[in-house]
């Protein structure tokens, strides 16, 4: 323990425990799940009623809570209460501090002031002693700052086998918290490497006579395991048999904390990989490019947040972003830190967050205020051009740019480098048309506007605003975290739920079928629809969310989030959005209006025909296999329905996929 810890230990004449409840879990099978180790302890060193009738209470809690799990869940927990009772120890105090380490600072000391002052005191439990004065006065917030938590919450972290790995970027891609990370570079950069730091010869002929490393950010990462479970290389034998070992695995957290924290502050000051080397719209392209959204305080393997990340990578340096209220305002802007933050240059997502019902309308004002200051941009453009203040070559082809609007990054590049020769000439001229139009020459790059949120907004609450948004042919991406229930207020049904499945107001099971959304947006014609599970295919999910951002109207993006309201193991959550492919359930596809110009079909159904069962797939969550345990009769005949319910879904896809378009 820290010298300040153990001075107040011996201050307070505390008596002081120990148990190793994380220890007790996992040789129970309960993984990092500590509460009734920890109540049981609480009750057996506090003394406020007799043991035993603490222990009788527990255990007829454990059995109302968790019973509908089944006996196996019951018993476990059961297990823990005894084990912890036998386990608890006391240590004996000494009379002086003995300890020669200290507490940390919660900063560093290169943290931004405001970091330092504002921060951290929140950071520290101190907020309420905060004064006015030191509370922004516009209410802007820096970027960024989750990256000074250091949680430390990982029971167990991954780690890299250089020689297994085939440097796919799939780990880097389902990566909940952008902990874990690829990059590229130049030899040269391992000089001043630790001597414990890993790399490899780069795999491909863009990267030839480069080094390749997969390194994670060990005091962040949340230990979900989302990343190995992914991970496709596997280490085989000599008799080309599996040996269990990937290019990513498991080990215990605090023997490598060190190590892999200096790993991992090298790795982050060797340059970006050059983007002219590989393509940002694939999956290993995409891990390549820095993530704009990290270390958020989602939960451990959460579904929803790869997906933002990968937008910021795709995106974020031109992202302007209206959040929803629910799960993605809360780690994605609730105080005391940011989890949004800018590259090298300075650049990253515009966020904010609205009201729960209007995100869509939101991120529509968003849109036409973009509008609005290119607009005045290519006015007083205009203006300074004729007065000479600016080369005429250099506004024309800026204004040129700026109208065609091209969302690729290479045209976003060529577009900033005439900026900052504008900008630079602005400055120079100094006149007050120059001196305005400096403050809106950013909008005459492309900007990518997005309203972010979860199904409980954009099926149910906010879909007046959503149908609107997209209806009016506005260039707004509506991306919606799709988890089929209101994950943030704890686990209520939703229009997006599906059939069968037990929430919170559907206590008997769900009895009318999943809202179609897709379905419901592409009879309009004119809007880009995806429907995405990284799990079941990652390319696909890139492809989508680029080919939408690419279309020059609305889009809508479906994208199927795993979440603890399921009640299924979190570290196999894409395994989980596999099965809802496979089945039927979710069936993958895209429709862009722009094909009806060539003469083809819009929708392209990207998923093959069901290959699994439903009921193969249901059971294997908690809020279907709830139902079966209480009322089997019931869970049985809606099984039947929501089952039939994904075969029609599927077959309705194929039948509209298979349309002639061609007149």
């Amino acid at each position: 323990l820290p010298q300040e810890v153990q001075k107040q230990i011996i201050d307070k004449k505390l008596k002081f425990y120990v148990i190793d409840a994380i220890g007790i879990a996992q040789d129970l099978g309960l993984g990092a799940r500590i509460n009734v180790i920890m109540q049981t302890a609480f009750f057996k060193i506090a003394n406020v009623i007799a043991i035993d009738t603490a222990v009788k209470a527990i255990k007829d809690a454990i059995k109302s809570t968790y019973g509908k799990k089944g006996q196996k869940i019951v018993d476990m927990n059961n297990a823990a209460v005894d084990a912890a009772i036998d386990k608890i120890y006391e240590v004996e105090v000494p009379g002086k501090v003995t300890s020669k380490t200290h507490m940390r600072k919660l900063v560093p000391d290169d943290a931004p002031d405001f970091v330092k002052e504002v921060t951290a005191e929140l950071m520290g439990f101190h907020g309420d002693d905060l004064p006015v004065s030191k509370m922004p006065d516009d209410g802007k917030f820096p970027t960024g700052t989750t990256r000074y938590e250091k949680r430390n919450i990982a029971v167990n972290v991954p780690q890299w086998e250089p020689n297994i790995c085939i440097q796919c970027g799939t780990c880097s891609l389902v990566c909940p918290h952008a902990t874990i990370r690829i990059k590229a570079y130049d030899e040269e950069h391992l000089k001043a490497a630790p001597s414990h730091f890993k790399s490899a010869d780069a795999k491909g002929k863009d990267f030839s006579g480069m080094k390749f490393t997969v390194q994670v950010a060990p005091e962040d990462c949340t230990g979900c395991g989302a990343c190995v479970l992914a991970c496709p290389a596997k280490e085989k034998d000599e008799s080309k048999e599996p040996t269990g070992r990937k290019a990513i695995n498991m080990v215990p957290q605090e023997p490598v904390r060190l190590r892999e924290r200096e790993n991992y502050a090298h790795f982050l000051s060797i340059p970006n990989t050059n983007p002219e080397l590989f393509k940002a719209a694939s999956v290993k392209g995409s891990q390549l490019v820095e993530p704009l959204f990290e270390y958020s305080g989602a939960c451990a393997g959460c579904g929803e947040t790869a997906y933002v990340k990968l937008m910021t990578q795709l995106f974020g340096d031109r992202a302007f972003i209206g959040n929803a209220t629910g799960c993605s305002s809360i780690y994605g802007g609730n105080l005391p830190t940011t989890p949004y933050t800018k590259d090298v240059n300075g650049r990253g997502p515009t966020w904010s967050n609205s009201l729960f019902e209007d995100c869509a309308e939101f991120a529509m004002g968003m849109r036409l205020t973009v509008d609005k200051f290119r607009e005045r941009a290519l006015g007083l453009l205009e203006i300074v051009a004729d007065k000479g203040c600016v080369d005429r070559q250099l506004a024309r082809e800026i204004r040129e740019a700026a109208l065609a609007d091209d969302p690729a990054q290479s045209s976003v590049d060529q577009q900033r480098a005439r900026v900052d020769k504008l900008n630079t000439q602005c400055r120079k001229s100094g006149c007050a048309e120059c001196r305005h139009l400096l403050d809106v020459t950013d909008y005459l790059v492309h900007k990518s506007v997005w309203a972010l949120g979860g199904d409980g907004w954009a099926y149910d609450i906010g879909y007046g605003g959503v149908d609107h948004v997209l209806a009016s042919g506005a260039n707004v991406n509506v991306l919606v975290l799709d988890t089929e229930v209101y994950s943030n207020t704890g686990g209520q049904m939703s229009k997006s739920t599906p059939r069968a499945a037990v929430a919170k107001f559907a206590a008997g099971g769900k009895l009318m079928p999943k809202k179609d959304m897709g379905l419901l947006a592409m009879t309009y014609g004119n809007i880009y629809v995806a429907k995405v599970a990284m799990g079941a295919n990652t390319s696909h999910t890139v492809k989508a969310l680029v080919e939408a951002e690419s279309y020059p109207g609305p889009s809508l993006i479906l994208a199927y989030a795993h979440c603890i309201a399921h009640g299924i193991n979190m570290t196999a959550g894409y395994e989980e959005q596999k099965k809802a492919v496979t089945c039927g359930h979710w069936p993958l596809y895209r429709f862009d209006p722009r094909l009806k110009a060539e003469g083809k079909n819009p929708l392209q159904l990207d998923s093959k025909a069901p290959t699994t069962e439903f009921e193969d797939y249901a059971y294997g969550e908690n809020r279907y296999r709830t139902l079966k345990q209480a009322k089997p009769e019931v869970a049985a005949d809606l099984m039947k329905l929501s089952a039939a319910d994904a075969t029609q879904r599927y077959a309705l896809m194929e039948q509209l996929a298979n349309l002639n378009c061609d007149k």
